[in-house]
């Protein structure tokens, strides 16, 4: 798992405000406009009412739902782990009845063991997890490099030649990670150590131990030079949903360690953490593999995924989720790098196969070795009704061009029709609605949501933000999750088609994610809007009562 990669460009460009202290004898620029909101679960709001480009949640449980009774929902979230103790999701757990927590037996004979909330595909028997692992361009090189470096292509036998294209190809782009993000690596740490050292002596010169948003707002100071700096910080704050200076920094710090880790280890071609979990790979057929530890080694990105689905809406704690009727499932197939097209294969199978209506799969490739094992187990859920949630990547590339895995088309190249891609949008309809980061699509990514800085749960029943089509996906989840909990009989095709439907087209012209270009939102995706849940709903009854 990783941050998305210009999102880093994002940190960079707020903490740089303040590189050094000299910054507060200079005028600053005029202060970003404020929010039109300061509610951090801004993309739960309408935006008619609000002003924000929020999917209508709250208005959508106000006027349409109030008097309907919802049903008990599924829904699967594959991913690097959960918190199941967070004060705002463990009641939502979905729970294995025929599985005694605990007696280290396979009670109900499915051939997981102890699986009372879900279980982990990255485990072994003896209770380790894998944390890091390679990517699959990393991957693919290190099993074909030693077949075909330093060959001519007309030196390799006609029967190995997809492979030698294969290998220049990943050869290529795996060189490209390599330099960029060792690049990166010495961008970031610069801009840690300055940014640590500005804020270091502007919280001397204001004598304080924090600046969040209360200080910097009502810093204590007449310093008419200070005044201005603090001002411009405590306008950027509130637009980014950052509460302080320090959590700023806390994330270029995280991206630091990630991109770190990123050389080190999933750019690493001798690394293989696989021997943790102790199955066979390359054997797609095997699926009675992992452990119970759905925790892990890392749950912050699946925690935050399951707050945004689910998060408690009857507590007076924290964040409210999209969905007020919903069992989350715990599923572990996602590591600090690519996951492997067996594990998300029996991933979705494990989802299914114990009842989930729903799968938020937010993660993604470009290399996917073992497809067909994927799309088997696509087809197994599609066979049973059941709706998968993907995200569509965080590299600002058009998917037109570009496959990104699991692609939205089967290999014969026919629609998926259980399944929907998601890019990311912003809160403001300006011409940064489409997150800098977000991969898109005209034909490719099917509707866009909300996820740029959005608000959701963290493990140790913390919370904070977060951005990425990660965080985009279990939006339209959460959506998929009302609309099947309050009329059950949709399908999961219907569920597709109502999402896409109501996201009324967008003609604002934005900024084309990962260029300087100019154009028209509604080009960025097949339905060309943001998810809209109260527009869903109202086609819903409409479909129902035909």
């Amino acid at each position: 798992m990783s941050f998305p990669l210009s999102f880093r460009r994002n940190l960079l460009g707020l903490a740089f405000l303040l590189p050094t202290l000299a910054v507060a004898q200079t005028p600053t620029s005029a202060p970003t406009p404020a929010s039109p909101t300061n509610d951090p679960q801004w993309y739960l709001l309408d935006p008619q009412q609000d002003g924000v480009m929020g999917v209508s949640a709250r208005r959508a449980y106000q006027e349409l739902l109030k008097d309907r009774v919802p049903t008990l929902v599924t829904v699967a979230i594959i991913d690097a782990g959960i918190d199941t103790a967070h004060v705002d999701l463990k009641r939502l757990l979905w729970k294995n009845t025929k599985e005694t927590s605990g007696n280290k037996r396979d009670d109900d004979q499915n051939g997981y063991v102890d699986d009372v909330h879900g279980w982990s595909f990255l485990g072994g028997p003896d209770g380790r997890n894998v944390d890091i692992d390679t990517y699959e361009d990393t991957r693919v090189l290190a099993k074909l490099q030693p077949r075909f470096q330093g060959k001519a292509r007309t030196s390799v036998p006609a029967a190995q030649r997809a492979d030698y294209d294969l290998y220049v190809k990943v050869k290529k782009s795996y060189d490209e990670k390599l330099k960029e993000n060792t690049q990166r690596l010495a961008d970031m740490q610069k801009a840690y150590d300055e940014n640590a050292q500005g804020i270091s002596m502007l919280k001397q010169a204001l004598n304080v131990t924090q600046l969040d948003t209360a200080t910097l707002h009502h810093p204590p100071t007449q310093d008419p030079n200070l005044l201005r700096v603090t001002a411009g910080l405590y306008e950027n704050l509130r637009e980014a949903g950052y509460p302080s200076l320090d959590a700023v920094l806390a994330e270029i710090k995280e991206a630091v360690t990630d991109t770190k880790n990123q050389l080190d280890y999933s750019l690493n071609l001798k690394f293989d953490p696989r021997t943790v979990v102790q199955d066979h790979p390359d054997d797609v057929k095997e699926r009675r593999y992992g452990n119970a530890d759905l925790y892990g080694p890392d749950p912050s990105h699946g925690t935050h995924v399951a707050g945004i689905i689910g998060a408690d809406r009857t507590n007076t704690v924290g964040i409210m989720g999209l969905s007020n009727n919903v069992q989350l499932m715990a599923v572990r197939a996602v590591p600090n790098g690519d996951e492997r097209d067996k594990d998300v294969a029996n991933a979705i199978r494990y989802a299914v196969d114990n009842g989930a209506s729903i799968i938020n799969m937010s993660f993604g490739k470009y290399y996917s070795p073992q497809r067909p094992a994927v799309e088997e187990a696509i087809r197994y859920a599609g066979s049973k009704g059941v709706l998968l949630v993907h995200s569509a990547g965080n590299e600002s590339k058009n998917l037109d061009q570009t496959m990104q895995y699991p692609a939205p088309v089967f290999q014969n190249g026919q629609r998926i029709p259980n399944m929907l891609t998601v890019g990311a949008s912003s809160r403001a309809n300006d011409a940064g609605l489409a997150a800098d980061f977000s991969n898109f699509g005209r034909h490719a990514v099917d509707v866009f949501a909300p996820g740029n800085q959005i608000y959701s749960t963290l493990p140790g029943s913390q919370y904070g933000n977060k951005s990425g089509t990660s965080m985009a996906a279990p939006v339209v989840s959460g959506i998929a999750a009302v609309l099947k909990s309050y009329f059950p009989t949709l399908t999961a095709t219907q569920l597709k088609s109502i999402i896409m439907a109501s996201a009324t087209p967008v003609h604002t012209q934005v900024q084309q994610p990962g260029t300087n270009k100019t154009v028209d939102f509604r080009e960025l995706s097949e339905a060309g809007g943001v998810v809209n849940l109260y527009r869903a709903v109202e086609l819903a009854r409409q479909q129902v009562a035909q």
